[in-house]
């Protein structure tokens, strides 16, 4: 392409952004940015009641978060508006549009585009040919009764005055194309390439929304997912790189990414997949990055994590960075390394510590464990491992019970790395209180550690 290339993000501000209008300006920046083109913004806030000086920053910090930076100023359309009417005016001085009544005020004030009497065709970088044949489109309103400009009147003028190349955008647009093409034609004004992007969809091939799960940019940041890994998804939804990769830089993707490799069907959300790559995220992180985001999680949570010594707490963040998925789900997770109050998973307790002669095992460990000197990740192991040989069993029969004893969950670091850094002392008090829980009635062995 010889070129310039200009694409826009044309987003109406008024209130949370959409993943699906997001995953549009990540894949405008792409093309821009594969191209050596410009990346632009335009605000089409003309409904003044909901596009709000908040809402415009809802979309800026968004923006600004995902790392899609701006080539330049950003355009309001609201101030626009006499731009747009004056167009208007001059496509009824030349025959090309007519006033009509729509308003049902009987004084024919709205402001009508003729549709031309043809086939509208245009190639679709996505999606092919795609064509309308001629009679199929009617005359649309450009102004209303009020005097208002409608979308597709602004739209492309704003887009024409912006001078931009491509635009791509969501296929809900692609009815609006063909009207947005006879308007171009009507303002002799070179018409752009045309991109529609397929919609995202739940499992069951509806469109994503709130209901669904996380919806919006702003549900993603507050639970601990990272810009780099929502980008490197969102681009997948719909896009390839042409072989199996999936966890991609941003320089990568921008030396890969093209318009021609977008799938024309719809794109599942995953979240299975998204927290899958949010923690290859985190685990690439420098230790002291995730040791801040960990810090301010807890900070955020009711885990009573004050006075936490920054060793102790980086001794933590290194035994769980490999396990943590999401940075929100640290303080659950974590949860037992800072109270003695944590909860104990029901089917981990029924699973693990009720069953015949983990008590007997159980106690005996204590004994031992509380005996030991020194207390670290290889003499842990060994008594464990000794204990278990003794008894005729495998070592799992005692790994379990004591995680679960320990942490309350059935899952979790090294047993011996945790074992140790809990210290000796928290780990025999707190196995001698999961000994109570083997002889509980079942009812009585859901409950938080005293």
């Amino acid at each position: 392409m010889n070129e310039t290339i200009r694409t826009r993000f044309a987003p109406s501000p008024t209130g949370h952004v959409h993943i699906g209008n997001m995953r549009v300006a990540i894949y405008n920046w792409l093309v821009a940015r594969h191209h050596g083109g410009a990346f632009l913004l335009r605000l089409e806030d003309t409904d003044r009641e909901r596009s709000t000086p908040e809402a415009v920053r809802t979309v800026l910090d968004a923006l600004d978060w995902l790392g899609l930076d701006l080539d330049e100023e950003a355009i309001y359309q609201s101030a626009r508006q006499p731009a747009h009417l004056d167009a208007a005016e001059s496509l009824l001085a030349r025959g090309l549009a007519y006033r009509a009544d729509k308003g049902g005020t009987g004084k024919g004030e709205a402001v009508l585009l003729r549709m031309p009497d043809q086939e509208m065709t245009f190639q679709d970088e996505i999606k092919g040919p795609l064509r309308k044949p001629a009679g199929d489109l009617e005359d649309f309103v450009i102004v209303r009764s009020n005097g208002t400009p409608v979308f597709h009147l602004a739209n492309v003028l704003d887009d024409i005055e912006m001078r931009v190349t491509h635009v791509i955008r969501g296929d809900d647009h692609i009815e609006n194309t063909y009207r947005h093409i006879a308007l171009y034609q009507a303002l002799e004004a070179p018409v752009p390439r045309f991109a529609h992007l397929p919609m995202i969809v739940n499992p069951q091939g509806r469109p994503y929304s709130k209901r669904d799960g996380d919806a919006y940019v702003g549900d993603f940041r507050e639970n601990g997912f990272l810009p780099e890994a929502l980008f490197n998804y969102m681009v997948l939804l719909g896009w390839s790189p042409g072989d199996d990769r999936e966890v991609l830089s941003r320089e990568e993707i921008v030396s890969l990414f093209s318009l021609d490799r977008v799938k024309s069907s719809p794109a599942q959300m995953d979240a299975k997949k998204l927290e899958w790559m949010n923690g290859e995220y985190i685990r690439a992180l420098p230790p002291g990055e995730f040791l801040d985001a960990c810090r301010a999680a807890l900070a955020a949570s009711p885990v009573p994590a004050d006075g936490i010594e920054t060793n102790y707490l980086d001794r933590v963040c290194t035994l769980m960075q490999e396990r943590t998925k999401r940075v929100a789900d640290f303080p659950g997770q974590a949860v037992y390394f800072f109270t003695e109050d944590f909860p104990y998973d029901k089917k981990a307790v029924r699973k693990r510590l009720c069953k015949e002669g983990v008590a007997e095992g159980l106690a005996a460990l204590t004994v031992r464990y509380a005996a030991l000197d020194p207390f670290d990740e290889a003499s842990t192991e060994e008594a464990l491992r000794a204990l278990a040989e003794e008894r005729g069993a495998g070592a799992g029969a005692l790994v379990h019970p004591v995680r679960v004893a320990v942490s309350g969950q059935a899952g979790g670091p090294g047993l011996f790395e945790m074992l140790a850094l809990l210290g000796r002392d928290r780990v025999v008090a707190r196995m001698e209180r999961a000994l109570e829980k083997c002889t509980l009635p079942a009812e009585e062995k859901d409950t938080p550690a005293a």
